[in-house]
């Protein structure tokens, strides 16, 4: 069978595959508040409920990649206030990821998989308070070659975006 016949009977199979899996948890849009969106998906072990935003700015300007900052409720874990960032690359181990907002800074404890998190819930809370009351956040990441990022977060609209996804999972 010439490869090209493989590839046209196998296509439809695969994308068969991909919508019954991205249809499945479906993720239902609550809400756009200026720079952030919230949104809720349901899983088989519960619902997930978060907000997202993407960098207004990013340095280096040459390094286009897909960050985002997270915040997120999973009742089903008795998981509330969730912070987590990806800077659209593999963290390295040897610095540190950290968030700023004016003289508060907030270190993410755990790296894996191109995401990073913080492991204390009062600091996770804490970097949320701020969140409320600033206009901007900077969250500054290392590449695997030690290559310094710096992206830049508008909070304009996270209050917002984060009573709707609280509300949404409790």
């Amino acid at each position: 069978m010439p490869i090209i016949r493989k590839i046209l009977l196998i296509l439809p199979i695969i994308f068969i595959g991909l919508y019954s899996q991205s249809t499945a948890n479906e993720v239902k849009k609550i809400g756009k508040y200026k720079d952030w969106e919230s949104m809720v998906i349901i899983e088989d072990t519960g619902k997930v409920c978060f907000a997202q935003s993407s960098p207004i700015l990013q340095a280096p300007k040459s390094n286009k990649r897909d960050a985002k900052l997270f915040i997120a409720f999973r009742p089903a874990d008795q998981i509330i206030n969730e912070v987590s960032v990806t800077a659209g690359y593999e963290f390295n181990n040897s610095n540190s990821v950290i968030a700023q907002s004016g003289k508060n800074k907030f270190k993410f404890d755990i790296k894996q998989q191109g995401f990073a998190w913080i492991a204390d819930n009062k600091i996770e809370f804490r970097m949320i308070k701020r969140m409320k009351k600033g206009s901007r956040i900077m969250i500054t990441g290392y590449n695997q070659k030690g290559s310094q990022t710096i992206d830049h977060y508008s909070l304009l609209g996270f209050t917002k975006a984060y009573n709707s996804i609280k509300k949404a999972c409790s």
